[in-house]
Parts: C-alpha cells; sequence; structure tokens
C-alpha cells in the first residue's frame, strides 16, 4: 500500500479566496457570516448565508463559463490553485496516472433557470446549449477534466454533506492501491437561495440576529445551522511520486472510515458516526488519545450536534482530544464541508495553531462532556480527526497526519 501525501490545497469560501487568507480568518476567529435581505423579502424564515466573493470572469473566458455553474467554476479555481500550490504545472497531469474526485450533491440553479427560460422562450432550441452541462450534478469533474485535460479516474461522489470528505477518502484509496498516482479531489457547494429554500422550509436554519453570533455549534443555545458554500481542493499523491519530485509535503492522509446509519432519512444516529470514526483510526493505526484536534461536523443543529457528541464519546470515553467546529466561522458549507475540513486543518498545521470554535458560550447536557477548543491554541495539531456526516446516515472520517 502506497503512502497517500497532501502536496497542494486551493480554497474558495467565506473566510477568503487564498490560504494565507483564510488561515488568518481562522487564527482571528473571522465569522463569514452576513444578512440577505433578499431572502427575506422571498419569505425565508432565515436570511442567514456564508457570502462568498468570487469573480468568475477574473478567472474563466466566456466559453468556459457557459457550461459551469458557478460552483464549478469555484471549485475548478480551487483545483488549480491547488495545482499551484503542489508546484505541477498542467502538463504534468495530463496522463492517465492522474485524476479528479470531487463531492457534490446538486446543481439546482440551472435547473430553476432552463425552466424559467422555456417559459419564457416558448421553444427549447432558446434555452441554450450549456445548461445540460451546468445542470449536472457532476459538472465539476465534467467541466474540469476538460480545462485540465486528466485521462485517469473522474468521478463525483453524491452522499449530501459527507461528499467532501468521500471525495477525499476515496481519492485516497485509490492511490494507496496503486490505482492512481495522483488525484485532484474536493468538494463544492452552491451557496444561491434558490438550492436550499427546502431547508429552511424545514426550519433548519439559525434565525438568531447577528449574523456572526449566529453559528453556535455544541452552545446550549444553538438555535440551527447557517448555509454556507464554495470550493475546496486537494491534491493528493503517493509519497513516492511526491519524493520523486521534491515536492513539499504538507501533511498525510493516514485513515479513511466510513459508514451508514440504516436508520432515519434526516435525524442521524448516536451510533453510526462512530463506526466511521473507529473504522478511520484502525485504518490509520492511531489509537484514539494519539488524536490531538478533532475537527467535528457540528452544523449547529440541536439534533445534529447532540448526536455527533454521543459518537465522540463512544469512541473516546470522557477524556476526549480538543474539538474544533469551524462551521462556527464559515456556516454549513454542505456538500463541500468534508473537503474543506481537510483544508482548514491542513492551514492550521502549517502556521501553528489549532482554530477556536467560536460563539461556544455554555454547553447543555448533551455536550457538556466534550474539551470544546474554546480559543485559539497555539500548537500545530499532529494527529487530526475530521468528521462528516449527511442526510440519510452517511458518514465519513479521515485522520491526517502532520510533521513527524
Amino acid at each position: 500500500m502506497q503512502r497517500v501525501v497532501i502536496t497542494g490545497i486551493g480554497i474558495i469560501s467565506c473566510l477568503g479566496n487564498d490560504p494565507d487568507t483564510v488561515a488568518k480568518a481562522l487564527y482571528e476567529g473571522r465569522s463569514g457570516v452576513v444578512l440577505d435581505e433578499e431572502r427575506l423579502a422571498l419569505g425565508f424564515a432565515s436570511g442567514l448565508t456564508g457570502k462568498v466573493d468570487f469573480d468568475a470572469k477574473a478567472r474563466f473566458n466566456r466559453k468556459q463559463r457557459k457550461t459551469m455553474p458557478d460552483f464549478a467554476m469555484q471549485a475548478c479555481a480551487a483545483a488549480m490553485d491547488a495545482l499551484q500550490h503542489a508546484g505541477l504545472d498542467a502538463s504534468e497531469v495530463r496522463n492517465d496516472r492522474n485524476g479528479l474526485v470531487f463531492g457534490c450533491d446538486s446543481s439546482a440553479l440551472s435547473a430553476v433557470e432552463q425552466v424559467d427560460l422555456l417559459r419564457d422562450r416558448g421553444e427549447t432550441c432558446l434555452i441554450g446549449s450549456g445548461h445540460i452541462f451546468r445542470g449536472l450534478t457532476s459538472t465539476i469533474t465534467m467541466n474540469l477534466n476538460t480545462l485540465l485535460k486528466t485521462k485517469g479516474v473522474s468521478l463525483t461522489i453524491s452522499s449530501a454533506c459527507s461528499s467532501g470528505g468521500h471525495a477525499v477518502g476515496l481519492a485516497s484509496d485509490l492511490i494507496a492501491l496503486g490505482r492512481q498516482e495522483r488525484i485532484i479531489c474536493g468538494g463544492a457547494q452552491e451557496i444561491n437561495w434558490q438550492s436550499i429554500c427546502s431547508f429552511d422550509a424545514l426550519g433548519a436554519f439559525s434565525t438568531a440576529g447577528d449574523p456572526h453570533k449566529a453559528s453556535r455549534p455544541f452552545d446550549a443555545g444553538r438555535d440551527g445551522l447557517v448555509p454556507s458554500g464554495g470550493a475546496a481542493a486537494l491534491v493528493l499523491e503517493s509519497y513516492e511520486a511526491a519524493q520523486k519530485r521534491g515536492a513539499t509535503i504538507l501533511g498525510e492522509i493516514l485513515g479513511y472510515g466510513f459508514s451508514s446509519d440504516g436508520e432515519n432519512i434526516s435525524v442521524p444516529s448516536s451510533e453510526g458516526l462512530s463506526r466511521a470514526m473507529s473504522m478511520a483510526l484502525d485504518h490509520a493505526g492511531v489509537q484514539p488519545g494519539e488524536i490531538d484536534y478533532l475537527n467535528a461536523h457540528a452544523t449547529s443543529t440541536p439534533l445534529g450536534d447532540a448526536a455527533e457528541a454521543a459518537n465522540i464519546l463512544r469512541v473516546f470515553g470522557e477524556q476526549t482530544p480538543p474539538v474544533g467546529a469551524i462551521k462556527a466561522m464559515t456556516g454549513h458549507e454542505f456538500w463541500m464541508s468534508g473537503a474543506s475540513q481537510v483544508v482548514y486543518s491542513t492551514l492550521m498545521a502549517a502556521h501553528g495553531f489549532m482554530a477556536p470554535t467560536i460563539n461556544f458560550e455554555a454547553p447543555d447536557s448533551q455536550t457538556e462532556k466534550l474539551n470544546i477548543l474554546k480559543t485559539v491554541r497555539e500548537q500545530s495539531p499532529k494527529r487530526v480527526l475530521c468528521n462528516s456526516a449527511g442526510f440519510g446516515g452517511s458518514n465519513a472520517s479521515l485522520v491526517l497526519g502532520f510533521g513527524a
């Protein structure tokens, strides 16, 4: 089995569009959540959202933009940034040993737009040819494959909010097995209101008054998640390939675990995620006590955070590692969140700190036994466990290694 290392990262998020800006935001505990008045005017119960500032025209020409929704452009930009960060030229990935695996579970806006165009113009031939490629869930990998001209694996993983985590895990497995030498992987989430109005209808979103304090993972006062999005990308490659080309190794994927609850379509179980965590730890050959930072899924919902707390305690007992919930700053990045957690963890390790869980004031009876990291810790994590979980009870856990 090949060792699998991280050699490049790219990020487009509400915290910034480059690694240094995002690392600074994480260190400072700065929120990227805003209030969108348009959503309230449309009838949303909550107007809260993460805000991504991204100039697509500065990165892609008109022909390229024609076949990509916003989030696919963000994913392609993050992927190309990750390649540059890894010190790779595009020509080096144009072979069948280099591939793509991304997590994505919707492309809602394009479907709405093409229906509106048909109703307005009265003929399908007047919709335009780009929407067929923009509306597919696999829009990221099909467009990125065309842009980069990779010739290896090209897959999109759809498993709700665990999509990004599974994409990184599957990419790692393919490299470890020797099936691919290098994979650009990650996840992306559209941030428009059209894609999440049904979530709002469920009463899943926070209605707090202060946007910066709305997302409150594990806190007794949490009242729902804040929707967000963007894109995260990583270059994973075999240790042998990275060493051969003299690449800077940022970290290592030590273990990948997965599970499904087999219970409720929307309510997470108290033991499903623990099986994914245990599998990831076993795969990595790491004991629970060796984890020094747990990057929690923690979306700030009453039921979800309580279930994750129970799962963490099932694996770690009452001596949990420091637990961080980045979604307090970013909101819930849905399909990209499992991949962005790996990027955020890599940034923390590179810059020598563990990010705080902002807005955490007091636990409730279900979260009181967790060792929640309330303030920034000036210490680089060495072994990190990242959790992601999605509707339908799909769970992914990753163990990351940094430094010696």
